[in-house]
């Protein structure tokens, strides 16, 4: 006889719109607890539910990954614990929001060209290159040549990008490596990151 109050592993996703497997997933990965069992099959009350819906909220809702959501949502946690994983998904989706936002505004620049083929014909993309890719990096005067050139020295790559090698961390103010590739780094690591959002939120 199923326990009264208590619902079984299908009911329980379809409460929140997840797959069965997602919630053995979340099991598994430590951000739900294992719920009662009867005759060998899950059984899900309140609290469990209650869970699940945290589990929902951080891992869809806040993207947090897996093993930070688990800090949240176990209840093994301390509240001090739990609001430091909080804290750390917040400065990752701040720092997504601004890369975001740097890409929305490109993407508006660039829809301002008036040419039919932007690679053949507009007269600004050399230097779009230069600002805004890798390609910046090769001091050659066409791309041609700079495809040739390969890795660029050491030297030269501050010259192309003074800003990456010499601006410093806004939360310690040691000087913020810059990125084989990708986007430039804000700050030399995730805990000034972190240390910055607490003091820009702090009261």
């Amino acid at each position: 006889m199923a326990k009264e109050g208590a619902v079984s592993i299908g009911e329980a996703a379809a409460l929140y719109g997840l797959a069965p497997s997602t919630v053995r997933w979340w099991e598994r990965q430590g951000v739900l607890n294992q719920p009662a069992r009867e005759g060998g099959k899950r059984r899900y009350g309140d609290t469990d539910l209650r869970r699940i819906g945290l589990a929902y909220l951080c891992c869809v809702v806040g993207r947090m990954p897996l093993d930070q959501a688990a800090v949240v949502t176990s209840g093994k946690a301390t509240r001090g614990a739990w609001q430091g994983a909080i804290e750390a998904q917040l400065v990752e989706v701040e720092r997504q929001i601004t890369e975001l936002e740097a890409a929305r505004r490109y993407l508006r620049h660039a829809l301002s060209c008036t040419d039919d083929d932007i690679a053949g014909d507009c007269p600004v993309l050399d230097a779009e290159l230069a600002t805004h890719t890798p390609r910046g990096r090769v001091l050659a005067p066409d791309l041609v040549t700079a495809a040739r050139t390969g890795e660029p020295p050491c030297d030269e790559s501050t010259a192309a990008h003074p800003s990456r090698d010499e601006i410093p961390c806004p939360g310690c103010g040691s000087p913020v490596p810059r990125s084989p590739r990708g986007r430039p780094r804000t700050y030399c690591s995730r805990a000034c990151r972190q240390r910055a959002y607490r003091a820009r939120h702090r009261g």
